[in-house]
């Protein structure tokens, strides 16, 4: 799994911002976290995409997800691209084989 934290826009609401590559949904990933109440400075994720087998199948897709709120490095598509690619050819263990068949049935 790789994670970037990116600077969030001023006045966008966010105070956390972050994409990723999830090897084992096979998936990117994109979060936005904004205050709440209880959690002022640390907020909670209002926007999480990424969650499901294959849901946000290219960096372009999980950068749509957060471009309003956060600046979007040049590098950051490529990056996510090379992640992904790093973990070509790398099988699930037995354990992560279970879960992932537990929560989503037959999964490839």
């Amino acid at each position: 799994m790789s994670r970037y934290d990116l600077k969030p826009k001023a006045h966008s609401g966010a105070i956390a911002v972050v994409v990723g590559w999830d090897r084992p949904l096979h998936t990117y990933f994109a979060q936005v976290f904004t205050p709440t109440q209880d959690e002022p400075e640390e907020g909670e994720a209002t926007t999480w995409l990424g969650t499901e087998p294959g849901e946000l199948p290219t960096p372009e897709a999980a950068i749509a997800v957060v471009v309003r709120y956060a600046e979007i490095p040049a590098t950051l598509a490529s990056d996510l691209e090379a992640d992904m690619r790093a973990t070509i050819g790398v099988k699930d263990g037995t354990h992560q084989a279970e879960a992932k068949r537990g929560l989503f049935g037959s999964f490839h």
